[in-house]
């Protein structure tokens, strides 16, 4: 196994790049692999979130040495960040990549679940899961209504294209987006790289439809990305309430930093294109740069070993790989889950008077004007049928029907 501290780091300075290695060669989006797109997807957010929490920490902290310490990390995480982000290609529009955002955020959740020893972490990926799966049928219905596209040809079939929970029973109360935190003293490893994985990848979808919701070509598209970006914003909540707040920035730091070097490090090992292999491998060799740097930063200023909190070798690497029964399975099992402030509980046994149905009036008292069930009810009525790409039929008997959308299921209380 892989054990980064043993690794002879390069130069700190050596991480930075010039224009001509910042811009790269970008993906074809008709030749390259969909764990490919998501691996790029995922990294993006990864960077953006080393950046944030950069910023954050510098804006908490009152020594200016360890505030430019910060700063050159934070630096090139930038430079990092644009040379993946920019691998993205001109062609490829913002709908279809916003099919890649939503394969990653299915392929990448079930991965995590099935990988979670913390029970209350892995309820919390499942649940979102079966949103997260709804989003990317609303949105392969757009991109076959607006482009002609079936989302089919992005996906190449990796994963299954149906209703999981509806989006218009996800809009719930923000009490009942937060969970109970880790203890990142007593976690496994996979737990508290698993909590902040999701949560950068899930912020990272938050922003792109916030910022690039409101420039889609049409009201159905624009509609469609403020909604489900609320969505994201309860997603983001949910996960980012697992991480610890009692760890120091430093200690967060160093571990974030550790979960860059073990993502590049997982994703190298995986990746078929050489290009892409290559940027890969110049990160990861940075962040080992970085990881160093954390570590030397945790003893000079808190005088904390890194044994303290990440292991010497990298847990179980994170490999995609085809989700689909697992989905499946948890589809047909949790599909009528509510949330309870920190607990889930099957939306018939809420009472009557709980928060979510007060909400639910709202937020949705008018079905008609609710996005993510217009798109469904135009596929139908323009082309017969919604839009679907399944390997076998929906475990939800409920959700079969391809010529009506189900707004109740998950959402009000069988009378």
């Amino acid at each position: 196994m892989f054990e980064p501290f043993k690794q002879k780091p390069i130069n700190l300075f050596d991480g930075i790049m010039d224009w001509k290695t910042v811009y790269p060669k970008p993906y074809s989006k008709q030749e390259a692999d969909p764990y490919t797109k998501i691996r790029i997807i995922l990294m993006n957010g990864i960077e953006t979130e080393a950046t944030f929490f950069g910023h954050q920490f510098h804006r908490n902290c009152t020594n200016n040495d360890l505030r430019r310490e910060l700063a050159m990390l934070r630096r090139i995480e930038q430079l990092q960040q644009k040379h993946i982000n920019w691998l993205k290609p001109i062609d490829e529009s913002q709908i279809e990549t916003t099919i890649g955002y939503e394969h990653v955020a299915v392929d990448l959740t079930a991965w995590l679940a099935q990988n979670e020893p913390d029970q209350n972490v892995k309820q919390a990926l499942d649940f979102a899961l079966l949103e997260d799966f709804d989003h990317l049928y609303r949105f392969s219905n757009l991109l076959d209504l607006d482009k002609n596209i079936p989302a089919q040809m992005l996906t190449k079939s990796y994963v299954d294209i149906t209703p999981g929970r509806p989006t218009i029973a996800e809009h719930r109360p923000p009490c009942d987006t937060v969970r109970y935190h880790i203890d990142a003293k007593t976690a496994d490893i996979r737990t508290k790289l698993n909590s902040l994985i999701i949560t950068a990848g899930e912020q990272q979808t938050m922003n792109f439809y916030n910022n690039l919701g409101n420039t889609y070509d049409n009201d159905y598209g624009r509609k469609l990305f403020l909604e489900i970006a609320m969505i994201e914003e309860e997603h983001v909540t949910q996960y980012g309430s697992l991480l610890d707040p009692n760890c120091s920035w430093l200690e967060n730091l160093l571990i974030h930093e550790y979960m860059e070097c073990y993502l590049y490090y997982s994703f190298y090992q995986d990746e078929l294109d050489a290009n892409i292999k290559s940027v890969w491998e110049l990160h990861l060799n940075q962040e080992l740069a970085h990881l160093h740097k954390a570590a030397e930063l945790l003893a000079k200023y808190e005088n904390k070993q890194w044994e303290q909190f990440v292991p010497a070798t990298f847990p179980e690497l994170l490999q995609f790989h085809d989700t689909r029964d697992y989905v499946r399975q948890v589809l047909g099992s949790q599909i009528e889950l509510a949330a309870c402030k920190e607990t889930l509980k099957n939306v018939n046994e809420l009472p009557d008077d709980h928060g979510y149905f007060a909400y639910q009036d709202k937020v949705n008292h008018s079905v008609k004007d609710v996005e993510t069930h217009v798109i469904i009810e135009s596929h139908i009525e323009q082309k017969g049928h919604d839009y679907r790409d399944e390997s076998k039929p929906n475990p939800v008997s409920s959700l079969t029907d391809r010529k009506k959308d189900n707004t109740e299921i998950a959402r009000t209380k069988i009378s």
